[in-house]
């Protein structure tokens, strides 16, 4: 005769049934956890282009960057250079020099870390 209930006692350790209901919890919790992560991932892509989690220091680099500035940074050792090979159109350049140059220092290196890199194509 075959039982057709489960009992609330849990499976004696080292049996089979023990670890047949191990990887029934162990598959619960995968499955909640990636639920979990898509929810998130789902939130954070639905945002709007991410506007409200930007740094002052980001926008000022998208801004520089949109207005077609072609700065460069160069980053080793976490020292930050800026590279220049081409000059940048007259908004990108003003842009420049007034809202980053005129930064302290290491408010203008954050906004330089936001720069693609010398090995950015």
């Amino acid at each position: 005769m075959h039982d057709d209930f489960e009992s609330s006692v849990p499976p004696e350790s080292g049996t089979d049934d023990a670890r047949s209901a191990d990887t029934e919890r162990a598959e619960i919790d995968r499955k909640r956890a990636l639920e979990t992560a898509r929810r998130n991932a789902s939130s954070a892509l639905n945002r709007d282009s991410g506007t409200e989690t930007e740094t002052p220091s980001l926008k000022l680099a998208k801004e520089y960057l949109s207005l077609g500035g072609h700065r460069r940074s160069m980053i080793d050792d976490n020292i930050t250079d800026v590279r220049q090979w081409d000059e940048d159109p007259p908004e990108a350049e003003r842009f420049w020099k007034e809202r980053v140059e005129t930064l302290p220092k290491d408010q203008r290196k954050q906004v330089e870390d936001f720069l693609p890199t010398i090995n950015t194509p």
